[in-house]
């Protein structure tokens, strides 16, 4: 496993719907009848998995008001599971690009994060804990979800199809994972996301004309705050 990754994708398109749990029910039927499953899924189908998420923000709320650069970047640790290891990852968007970086920590080491000044050896996140610092950046909430995940191969790379439910979050202001006291962020609807580079893959066209979905912003770190009222 590589503890270091770059991904540079231009011309990538992330599109995303709300519906409602019976709709998300059915796009899952017809997602399993159609795709394939997403290789690190689990469950009966082997496409489900949990993802728990520690979200960063300023003292004034620039990510979640989308203030200039900060509406373009999110800095975050991703969990799944209960992995012994959590991914330190910063995702970028312009309009023509997809940028992400990830590296990979044990679970444990989620306490150098706080030391940003440390003059200990170099590790793989001292890239991350530089950019929170220059940003101004620390942890304000834990996110939860459970994914549905299906895949597709098309001729500019693998597109994704994925349906998230049981968006969840609690307030955090340290580094770590806390028990799971949440707060329900999105009630009774699911979250529906299109992800594929440079043309929407026939097999997702046909799926938005099954089901007529219709794309919107969407983002589960601002339902969070909101849901928490921190806002």
């Amino acid at each position: 496993m590589h503890t270091d990754t770059r991904d540079r994708r231009p011309h990538a398109a992330e599109l995303k719907f709300l519906v409602s749990p019976d709709e998300g029910d059915a796009i899952r039927t017809w997602a399993r009848a159609h795709l394939t499953a997403d290789p690190h899924g689990s469950g009966p189908h082997a496409d489900q998995y949990t993802t728990t998420t520690l979200y960063t923000d300023t003292p004034d709320q620039d990510v979640y008001r989308r203030q200039g650069s900060y509406g373009r970047s999110k800095y975050r640790v991703r969990r799944y599971g209960s992995s012994d290891v959590v991914f330190l990852e910063r995702k970028l968007r312009t309009q023509s690009l997809l940028s992400k970086r990830r590296s990979i920590i044990p679970i444990d080491a989620l306490a150098r994060l706080a030391d940003t000044a440390s003059a200990d050896a170099p590790w793989i996140g001292e890239w991350f804990t530089g950019r929170l610092a220059a940003r101004g950046l620390s942890p304000v909430c834990q996110v939860t979800y459970c994914r549905t995940a299906r895949v597709t191969q098309t001729p500019y790379g693998l597109a994704r199809l994925t349906v998230d439910d049981g968006l969840a979050a609690r307030p955090i202001s340290q580094w770590g994972y806390e028990a799971p006291l949440y707060e329900p962020a999105l009630v009774g609807q699911q979250i529906v996301e299109l992800k594929y580079i440079v043309a929407m893959p026939a097999v997702f066209k046909r799926l938005v004309e099954t089901f007529s979905l219709e794309p919107m912003t969407v983002s589960k770190y601002r339902f969070s705050v909101a849901a928490l009222g921190v806002v």
